[in-house]
């Protein structure tokens, strides 16, 4: 397949990133390797969109530092970006709405640079009352290079799908049925199986890609902070400027991990009261 006839694709990856690890990096790329190797994509972007403060997380810091050690990792990437949207949120969004908003912002990028066509074809079809007027190649190609988005996540994530009162179903429903899901392997968790196993995921199996990580790289932001907690050294489990601003914020103690402690995390909250 020819690359101009190659969908173009945008990975999306929503999370903590308490803090951002090398492994959070090696997700995007190993997502880009095999999504471009089915010969049906070209990844063009990935998006970190870190968690608000509002998501009530236990041990979960502050946003500011959290995205600050997110863009201080992907500094030297030319393709990772961060986006602040979801952490300035005042209360905690659904990912469902979070790629919603994604997704919509790529349209309206793509609409903004296509404008000047749009325009001139619907006053063509106007004046001569033809509905092909617009079907012309340059309008086609604008329509059919809009961006898809993917959710990028680990197994663990896909495998909460199951947890009660963790997700709407119909958020799962939307986000696997009309977006797609890029997912990673771990170890200790069957992706296959558990899509095998529920009735929404097996019906939009097609429109999941797990991704299988061969070189097995177990890194754990829960184990970085707890490392961070004992003074054990974290460096190459973390970009370097990450390591170094956590030095310099004197970012996770014992005392940060106890926030949010006696707290019920906000989706069960919300879907809790709910129900």
């Amino acid at each position: 397949m020819a690359s101009q006839e190659k969908t173009k694709l945008v990975l999306l990856a929503c999370g903590s990133f308490n803090p951002i690890t090398n492994m959070h990096l090696r997700m995007f790329e190993l997502a880009r390797d095999h999504l471009e190797d089915t010969g049906r994509y070209r990844v063009v972007k990935g998006i970190i969109s870190p968690v608000g403060d509002s998501y009530k997380k236990k041990g979960l810091i502050e946003a500011c530092h959290r995205l600050e050690m997110a863009r201080l990792a992907t500094e030297n990437s030319d393709w990772i970006t961060v986006n602040d949207w979801e952490s300035q949120q005042s209360e905690w969004v659904e990912t469902a709405r979070v790629v919603r908003h994604h997704h919509a912002e790529l349209i309206s990028s793509e609409n903004i640079n296509d404008d000047v066509d749009t325009v001139r074809c619907g006053k063509r079809r106007k004046l001569e009352q033809n509905k092909n007027i617009c079907q012309s190649s340059s309008y086609i190609n604008t329509q059919a290079d809009t961006p898809h988005l993917k959710l990028l996540c680990g197994a663990d994530v896909l495998e909460s799908f199951g947890v009660p009162n963790l997700w709407k179903s119909e958020d799962i429903e939307e986000i696997v049925g009309q977006y797609g899901v890029a997912c990673i392997t771990r170890c200790g968790s069957d992706a296959e199986k558990f899509i095998n196993q529920s009735d929404v995921l097996y019906k939009h199996r097609k429109n999941i890609h797990v991704v299988r990580e061969w070189v097995t790289n177990e890194i754990s932001a829960t184990h970085v902070r707890r490392a961070l907690r004992r003074g054990q050294s974290v460096r190459y489990l973390l970009p370097d400027p990450v390591v170094r601003y956590i030095q310099d914020h004197s970012l996770y103690s014992s005392e940060s991990e106890q926030k949010n402690a006696d707290v019920i995390l906000a989706p069960l909250q919300r879907y809790t009261s709910t129900n």
